[in-house]
């Protein structure tokens, strides 16, 4: 980042203490790096976005340059989570998995920061990888502009939808030695503080969709994790069932819960079910655990 543009963030997130409302700030994750190409979108790809309705204004795709948006509460408690919005890694449903998302947090006092992280890479043979290097450089961001930015660097989330709730999972639990050794300042690898995995999956078995892949190794540390899913979203209430206990057996802090009805992709969508009262329970989690203070 250079000076003016450090300089103006410092002046935006001042703003609050000089009685002016902090508009949110957009930052690039690699200023300084060029990126390697993004897959070739295949065929198939390319029908599956097709018979879900292809683009329009609330979805976001083609992303080559990966950004954080940060957005700043009238009054901060010293909390950030980065918003991870789903989309199979095709797109990213940035509306009521992203913007919405973050004045929600901002109304409880959370600094929320929305990675728009790159996509698609639904073709890559791990399509999950660079999602992940976005998500973990957003964290290196967060953690390293925290004191500028009134934040604790020990109470950084990430909060992840679908496909960002499965790029959630993977910097959380099994991207925890990644580096960046182009940027020093910026290495961060011991991953979120905690994490929020709404309707996510990716992490079975295709042929034996009860068991988890052989690969998926929870760290002994794994952040406190909070589930939630509907019982009606394919298999994604298993494998949210499944990466609960192996929190269990860990002895680790973790939420599970699993409504009857929901479907997948809600968001902050309310459908009139149980389900979408989920902002108001995650809340009361993190209060729980002291990453944010309880309601006065």
């Amino acid at each position: 980042m250079n000076r003016f543009a450090l300089a103006f963030s410092m002046f935006l997130f001042c703003a609050p203490a000089l009685g002016m409302a902090a508009e949110p700030i957009t930052l690039p994750l690699w200023p300084d790096r060029t990126l390697p190409p993004l897959p070739k979108v295949s065929e198939e790809t390319t029908k599956w976005f097709t018979s879900i309705g292809g683009p329009n204004p609330a979805r976001v795709t083609d992303v080559t340059t990966p950004t954080i948006t940060v957005y700043r509460p009238e009054h901060p408690n010293g909390t950030s989570v980065i918003v991870a919005p789903g989309g199979g890694y095709v797109f990213l449903s940035w509306k009521h998995e992203g913007t919405q998302v973050c004045e929600w947090l901002n109304s409880i006092g959370v600094t929320a920061v929305l990675l728009k992280y790159r996509t698609p890479t639904r073709d890559d043979a791990a399509q999950f990888t660079m999602p992940v290097e976005d998500a973990q450089r957003a964290l290196g961001i967060v953690r390293h502009h925290a004191t500028e930015w009134g934040l604790d660097p020990q109470r950084v989330g990430l909060l992840g939808f679908s496909a960002g709730a499965n790029l959630a999972g993977h910097a959380a639990w099994d991207n925890l030695n990644r580096t960046y050794p182009q940027n020093p300042d910026f290495d961060d690898p011991r991953g979120p503080d905690f994490l929020v995995f709404i309707y996510g999956g990716g992490f079975t078995m295709k042929d034996q969709p009860t068991k988890l892949r052989e690969e998926v190794k929870l760290p002994a540390l794994a952040p406190p994790a909070f589930f939630l899913v509907a019982h009606d979203d394919k298999n994604n209430p298993v494998e949210a069932a499944l990466l609960y206990l192996e929190y269990k057996k860990l002895n680790r802090p973790a939420d599970l819960h699993i409504f009857t009805k929901g479907g997948h992709g809600f968001g902050m969508r309310d459908d009139k079910h149980p389900i979408n009262d989920w902002p108001q329970m995650c809340a009361e989690w993190m209060q729980s655990l002291e990453f944010i203070p309880k309601a006065k």
